[in-house]
């Protein structure tokens, strides 16, 4: 399970192919459980009262006949999947966003191979929904998120550039001061702002309360204050990123309990680290008793990744009898998501990859690559495609983009850590953004599974490629490896232009192992025209590879059992 499913589980069954179903689930995900009860009835019931979600293995009718006395408001009610007789679909229900319905009923299909069936109206055609950006969202939601999926214009207004995911042309991006016409407006903004009918305000987390108390301050002496200070300044406090504190105030109950309350974390630094930061209003007084001339500024200022040159102090300290508080507003910061999209494959693309296209704004990569993944795009997402050879152009492209605040996807196969666009990327990036890695099944994987076992033991990987590298620097790599017996795959084999330099590495390693050593090359792998060939090094040909194959040159032990390589590991039991 990962951080978005729903913490407890409750399955509930009334037949024995339900509780079939029931058990798999249950098995897999450790905070699901079955509950039982006199009736179905009453178990739909205590699972909705007792979990955060619920999978019932029942008629819909039957489902909403037991649970619609019982809806709330779909910020708190449970999620609720429900699964037919057969697990040949999950329906999402209830819950499809605020409660991750849609997203439970994904797994859930997965897990039983059944259909998800998701009838959220910005879900079914590809938008993302304003309740679903990780944001807090007030105001007129449901009229905004249909006006845009209606196509009707909607101003986005926002006090800066936040990598926000990618919103259909009918959204235009207008000027703060620009007068809002009777249309519907979606404000991005940390500050209190006046709403209609036709306006929905996305709460970024900008915002950073320092916090300073006494020991066994009261939570209500904090928090009074806390929500105090941010009235005051015209703050809503559904922006604040985290509190803040020193490293001694971290089990505070009157601090802790207040950012319980809120839903954010509590950050807490050394004593010397705020003492570093350069505030307005420092005191003697509290660098004496805790070590620091500040702690609430300081606090506030280093926020929750200490740094503090996108941090303006908004409010300077604010003091009760027994607590003190300060606020800052940390500027936003590009988010770039380094994407491997694996061998070609859809199905061997990893569910990450998918979530962070869909997430991003704008998509850097080569063509060929963009081509694989156009269908999985968000309608209004920018794409910025480049030919063969142009690897630094759009490593600087996808930075820039990130860096004036945008939410960049930049794509590669394979692992976009091997051989590929995250080192010329990361080259470039520097502290405005944040970075996300999102591996992928590399070629030699993909190659190696269909070989066989190939990469059982130690293995090298060495891209033949003299483009880059010196060749003197490549054969020295090869000589080691074949000097330490590793199992070698070649990346970048061969080309037109580049047609003597697979020989020449096969000769090095034949010098060091015995002719009969299996080679494997695949070519295309995953993808349509895949090919597998088996050979040794006495016996291949390098005019059967080009640069859509790897090559795998098995070690010294690498044997072919029943026409598969495989390199043994060694385990005692073998002797």
């Amino acid at each position: 399970m990962n951080d978005t499913t729903p913490a407890r589980i409750g399955l509930v069954a009334a037949t024995a192919a339900g509780r079939r179903h029931a058990d798999i689930l249950a098995a897999a995900w450790p905070h699901a459980r079955p509950v039982e009860a006199a009736s179905v009835a009453d178990a739909l019931r205590a699972a909705w009262a007792d979990c955060d979600a619920v999978v019932a293995f029942l008629a819909t009718g039957a489902v909403v006949r037991v649970l619609a006395p019982l809806l709330g408001d779909k910020r708190t009610d449970p999620a609720v999947v429900v699964v037919d007789e057969a697990a040949r679909h999950a329906v999402a229900l209830l819950g499809g966003h605020a409660g991750g319905g849609n997203d439970l009923a994904e797994r859930v299909g997965a897990l039983l191979d059944a259909r998800p069936v998701v009838t959220t109206a910005t879900d079914v055609v590809g938008l993302p929904g304003l309740d679903t950006l990780g944001w807090p969202v007030q105001g007129a939601v449901a009229a905004v998120s249909r006006a845009i999926l209606d196509g009707e214009p909607v101003e986005l207004v926002a006090d800066a550039t936040w990598p926000l995911p990618a919103l259909p042309p009918n959204v235009r991006v207008v000027h703060p001061d620009a007068t809002a016409e009777g249309r519907y407006r979606l404000l991005v903004t940390d500050r209190v702002v006046p709403t209609d009918a036709r306006t929905a305000v996305l709460r970024p987390p900008s915002l950073v309360a320092g916090v300073g108390a006494s020991r066994g301050v009261p939570a209500a002496e904090v928090a009074e204050l806390l929500h105090r200070v941010l009235a005051q300044a015209g703050l809503d406090p559904a922006s604040l990123r985290c509190l803040a504190s020193a490293d001694i105030k971290a089990a505070e109950a009157g601090i802790r309990s207040t950012a319980d309350t809120l839903g954010v974390p509590l950050v807490t630094w050394p004593a010397a680290r705020l003492a570093a930061v350069d505030v307005p209003h420092p005191s003697e007084v509290v660098r004496a008793a805790v070590g620091t001339p500040s702690v609430a500024e300081a606090a506030a200022l280093l926020g929750a990744d200490g740094r503090t040159d996108d941090a303006t102090l908004l409010v300077g300290k604010t003091a009760t009898a027994m607590a003190t508080v300060a606020v800052a507003r940390h500027a936003p910061r590009g988010r770039l998501a380094v994407v491997g999209l694996g061998p070609g494959a859809a199905d061997l693309r990893a569910p990450r990859a998918a979530a962070e296209l869909r997430r991003a704004s704008v998509v850097v990569g080569l063509d060929q690559y963009v081509d694989q993944v156009r269908d999985v795009l968000r309608p209004g997402t920018r794409v910025l495609a480049s030919g063969l050879g142009a690897e630094e152009a759009r490593a600087r492209a996808a930075v820039a983009e990130a860096a004036a605040g945008r939410a960049v996807a930049l794509i590669g196969s394979g692992d976009a850590g091997v051989y590929a666009m995250a080192s010329p990327a990361l080259e470039y990036a520097d502290e405005r953004i944040d970075v996300v890695g999102v591996p992928g099944v590399t070629a030699a994987l993909a190659a190696g599974a269909l070989l066989g076992a190939p990469l059982g033991h130690d293995h090298a990987y060495v891209s033949l490629s003299d483009l880059h590298t010196p060749w003197e620097v490549i054969e020295r790599r090869v000589t080691a490896a074949a000097e330490g017996d590793f199992v070698t795959v070649f990346y970048n084999p061969r080309s037109r232009a580049r047609d003597w330099q697979l020989g020449k590495a096969l000769g090095i390693l034949a010098a060091h192992r015995p002719s009969d050593t299996p080679v494997g090359v695949v070519r295309n792998a995953s993808r349509p025209g895949e090919r597998v060939h088996l050979a040794t090094l006495a016996t291949l040909d390098p005019a059967i590879v080009d640069m859509y194959s790897v090559v795998v040159v098995g070690n010294s032990d690498t044997r072919l059992v029943a026409g598969r390589m495989v390199t043994p590991r060694g385990y005692r039991w073998r002797s």
